[in-house]
């Protein structure tokens, strides 16, 4: 087999890498390092497709390779992530028992943190689906899992680096946070369509939607940094969502 079959698996694999290892960061609580290598791993996401797409060897191998990636980078890492936010405010809080194991104190902190892996379930299920989706070759339907994450991987970021106390508060708040768990865990899965990126003429008829997407998140970017993260993404569900309608009208 031609050597050049296997580079995009091989960059699919690297993003496997980044998940592994923005897992054992998530697992550590540095929040900056997970974020540093789930963004890695959604680059090389994007990359093994556009490789593979230039080279002209995508295959049944690399489309299944590159979801089971995904599922670690933007399912178990966001799942495991949001779990220990929701766990930390929990601890925190007031009332919370503390009971002896294996000789170090442990807090009951209950079933609600386990609520956001919620995510890494949706997250894995939408990838089973696109697999199987002939629709979403331009667009998608649903929320896209790398979205999904970065969405998340923010949060912690937002909360270091703000200094507006009802974000703060916000983040503090584990109704919000579960409420976030619920609702992108939905968003993947509805049945929404919602524009891609991709170009295949840059023209302003065919891509308008996709300029004033980039008009608005750029700035946003620049002025509010990580706090543009969530922004922007709930701009997107929005703007497809106006741009379906007016599509129908």
């Amino acid at each position: 087999m031609k050597i050049k079959s296997h580079i995009p698996n091989l960059l699919t694999l690297a993003n496997l890498f980044c998940g592994a290892v923005a897992t054992m960061y998530a697992v550590k609580g540095f929040y900056e390092m997970t974020a540093i290598f789930v963004v890695i791993g959604i680059l090389f996401d994007f990359l093994d497709g556009f490789v593979a797409r230039i080279l002209g060897v995508s295959g049944e191998l690399g489309k299944q390779l590159d979801s089971l990636a995904d599922v670690v980078t933007s399912g178990v890492v966001p799942g495991l992530l949001l779990f220990f936010l929701i766990k930390t405010n929990v601890i925190n809080g007031p009332n919370v028992e503390m009971e002896i194991s294996f000789g170090q104190f442990e807090p009951k902190f209950g079933l609600l943190p386990y609520v956001a892996f919620l995510l890494t379930i949706a997250a894995a299920y939408r990838l089973a689906k696109f697999n199987l989706d002939t629709r979403q070759s331009d667009s998608f339907i649903g929320l896209p899992t790398p979205a999904m994450s970065l969405f998340v991987i923010s949060l912690p970021l937002i909360y270091q680096s703000t200094d507006i106390e009802m974000v703060k508060t916000l983040l503090l708040d584990n109704n919000f946070l579960v409420g976030i768990a619920v609702v992108l865990s939905l968003l993947m899965n509805l049945e929404i369509p919602l524009f891609s990126l991709k170009f295949k003429d840059f023209s302003l008829k065919n891509n308008a939607v996709k300029y004033v997407f980039l008009a608005v998140s750029v700035p946003m970017i620049v002025l509010l940094k990580y706090m543009a993260v969530p922004l922007i993404i709930t701009f997107y569900v929005v703007l497809s969502l106006v741009n379906n309608l007016i599509k129908k009208a």
